[in-house]
């Protein structure tokens, strides 16, 4: 790309150039500017105590745990009393569940029904039995609420390409699943909230499974960090030793700041510049302890396992204990297990309590209790919320030994904050053909969407109901801004 010739552009006045990046930015960006400024004048405002930036306790971080591929939520929670049980094993035939294995859901209020969880979950019942975790029923992407009678008639807009894994998951994280994607919601999230961190050193989306549509923004970028700790050039040394390392790092750094004719040339330097400088920092951040009681990190470290999942959420509570050092007051990670498309061998034949989906659901259950036991220790369980998101559920019946897409799905939130052993939404009326089956197998119709969900997150983290649209575009057409679980 030739450089710009300065002799074309006669009226590139600086008041011009503002003025186009003005334009650029579009309606979304400025209203989340707006918002901003709102944010910041309420942080402003005397007598606001601990809604301050600078205030210690004013402390929030959202974990988003995106099950990649579409859970099996029919075996996550199932009916435990005998008339729901016998139909549900009728149903599911080589995937139900033993009988009496489930652990039970003691919950204030019922419909009727009684429902276990998966025997794998363990470390999840314990919380939920303690009362800092939840289960919410149904949850999944609409454009409208939808009954069976408006799904077969069409008679509402649907969410585009229904049971397609690639357009769920970006419908899920994005919440505007009748739009061409442009932000997440986290990331639009991020934008809105960010004035709160007035002495940010990194950015305060940090995700730890690459990139994702969850976090995209406008205006704060999402910045990815390994299991290991901050990502760094391969081969990389101090700039000012004289190994080979350290030659080619300088040598790289020279690059970056010398002066360039082209415009996206300077972007790309100043860019990779400051991500060199937030890898070296938060390199030096996460390097300074590990355990013990001068140490800022947890002692329960060593609580989680090693499986990757286990330690994306071990490396999120090293980064919520250095907030402070990092200047940051809110905080919006993204972490994810795949594996979750079980077409087949979804269960052990012999014994369906077991096998590749309860392996998976243990990982989650001891990873999450790990994690949330991390953050008692750190001081911040109250003000650290995380929540389970996925393609979408899957059918009621069997294919043979796996299940196939469904729409619906049941879906965990942890935390102090979390109004804690209840089962929030509604679940389904689990027949075959029923009320709430699109069509013969089980895919169930969502009774809560992705948006009220986000909703109640977004406004516990502190969106005010007249910023809530800002995150969400498409609240406004639900019932229900928040589900009450926090």
């Amino acid at each position: 790309m030739q450089p710009l010739n300065p002799a074309l552009l006669p009226d590139l006045s600086r008041r011009r150039f503002l003025g186009s990046c003005c334009s650029a930015v579009g309606a979304t960006g400025m209203l989340s500017a707006l918002a901003q400024l709102r944010v910041l004048g309420a942080l402003a405002q005397p007598g606001n105590g601990p809604r301050t930036a600078n205030a210690d306790g004013d402390y929030k971080a959202l974990v988003c745990l995106f099950l990649a591929g579409g859970n099996d939520a029919n075996n996550l929670i199932i009916p435990a009393d005998p008339a729901g049980y016998a139909a549900y094993a009728a149903a599911r035939t080589a995937l139900a569940l033993p009988a009496n294995t489930a652990l039970p859901l003691v919950t204030p209020t019922s419909d009727g029904r009684a429902w276990g969880i998966h025997p794998s979950m363990t470390g999840v019942h314990q919380l939920f039995a303690s009362g800092k975790a939840a289960l919410l029923a149904n949850v999944g992407t609409l454009l409208y609420p939808t009954t069976k009678a408006q799904y077969t008639a069409r008679t509402v807009p649907l969410p585009p390409q229904l049971f397609s894994h690639n357009d769920q998951q970006v419908e899920w994280q994005s919440s505007l699943a009748d739009r061409a994607f442009q932000t997440g919601w986290g990331g639009r999230l991020a934008d809105l909230m960010n004035a709160f961190n007035t002495n940010a050193s990194i950015s305060m989306s940090i995700s730890l499974n690459g990139q994702n549509s969850f976090q995209v923004g406008r205006n704060v970028s999402q910045y990815s960090v390994a299991t290991t700790g901050a990502i760094g050039l391969t081969g990389a040394g101090a700039p000012t030793g004289t190994s080979v390392a350290s030659v080619r790092t300088k040598a790289v750094n020279d690059l970056l700041v010398s002066p360039q004719g082209n415009l996206f040339e300077t972007a790309f330097g100043g860019m990779t510049t400051s991500a060199i400088a937030d890898s070296a920092l938060l390199s030096t951040i996460l390097s300074t302890g590990t355990t013990g009681a001068n140490s800022a990190f947890p002692t329960t470290y060593g609580a989680f396992s090693t499986s990757n999942l286990a330690q994306q959420l071990r490396t999120i509570a090293r980064l919520i204990s250095a907030r402070n050092t990092l200047g940051l007051k809110r905080q919006v990670f993204f972490a994810r297990i795949g594996g979750w498309d079980l077409h087949d061998n979804q269960v052990d034949n012999a014994n369906p309590a077991i096998g590749a989906h309860a392996n998976l659901l243990a990982d989650v259950s001891n990873s999450l209790k790990a994690f949330y036991d991390a953050t008692v220790e750190l001081g911040v369980a109250d003000q650290v919320t995380t929540f389970t998101a996925s393609d979408f559920g899957r059918t009621y019946n069997t294919n043979g030994d796996g299940s196939d897409h469904g729409w619906g799905s049941h879906h965990l939130i942890v935390g102090g904050a979390v109004k804690g052993g209840q089962l929030y939404g509604r679940m389904p009326d689990l027949t075959l053909r029923g009320s709430q089956d699109t069509g013969a197998r089980g895919q169930w119709i969502p009774t809560t969407s992705v948006d009220e969900y986000s909703a109640t997150l977004a406004t516990w983290f502190g969106v005010s109901a007249t910023d809530l649209p800002i995150v969400l575009p498409n609240i406004g057409r639900f019932a229900r801004q928040n589900v009450a679980f926090l």
